[in-house]
């Protein structure tokens, strides 16, 4: 997937002739902090929240000194760059460009939270187990072999490093709500399993609330 894919159709970037506060209010109207500027096609830079209320809001935003170096990605990028350049400079959009650095739209962070959420089997059925790996021992290969010789796919997996340890939390995502034979196996294999997390569990849970609320309500 590429930044062009999920460019926003709703939002509209800034001129330079724009006031402060016209800019203040489409941020505040879209819930966001970040908003390009262009001159034509021409990409000048994104403004924040903070450069706003910095300056004079009744004065063209042309005239203000912006505090970004002008982060962008380009059509082409993939996704995980967008993400890279979103986490780096804490941004609530972010332009995207052309190979001839003229501006083609902007990516929100809800854009990305939704593809992430529709796109990785999020809505799919099924339970979370998180394995804490150490990195030189890490093998997608053979974690998806042991999570198979139980009857279950992976069919989503994340990856996050504990900079401190060297260690790796690997979050594996299942077609399957039972983890208890799954669980079993990666104990046999010296795996550590972190969390896990089960939406039966989750139904037990709130069922077993509900029985228990029903209960007080006949006393």
């Amino acid at each position: 997937m590429v930044a062009l894919k999920i460019i926003s159709h709703i939002l509209s970037p800034l001129r330079t002739s724009d006031t402060g506060e016209a800019a203040l209010t489409m941020m505040n109207v879209y819930h966001v902090k970040h908003l390009p500027i262009v001159n034509n096609e021409s990409f000048l830079g994104i403004i924040s929240e903070d450069d706003i209320l910095d300056n004079d809001m009744n004065e063209p935003i042309g005239s203000y000194r912006l505090s970004l170096i002008n982060p962008f990605v380009y059509e082409s990028d993939h996704l995980f760059d967008v993400m890279k350049k979103i986490a780096q400079h804490n941004l609530t959009t972010i332009p995207v460009i052309d190979n001839q650095e003229n501006y083609v739209g902007l990516i929100t962070l809800e854009d990305v939270v939704k593809f992430y959420a529709t796109g990785f089997s999020f809505n799919e059925a099924g339970g979370i187990i998180v394995l804490d790996v150490h990195r030189n021992n890490y093998s997608m290969a053979e974690i998806a072999r042991i999570v198979e010789s139980s009857n279950a796919l992976v069919i989503s997996s994340f990856i996050s490093s504990q900079h401190t340890s060297g260690e790796l939390l690997v979050s594996l995502k299942l077609n399957t709500n039972e983890l208890a034979g799954i669980l079993s196996a990666f104990e046999r294999f010296d795996y550590k399993v972190h969390s896990f997390y089960s939406e039966r569990d989750e139904y037990d849970n709130l069922k077993e609330r509900y029985d228990s609320l029903m209960k007080y309500l006949s006393i």
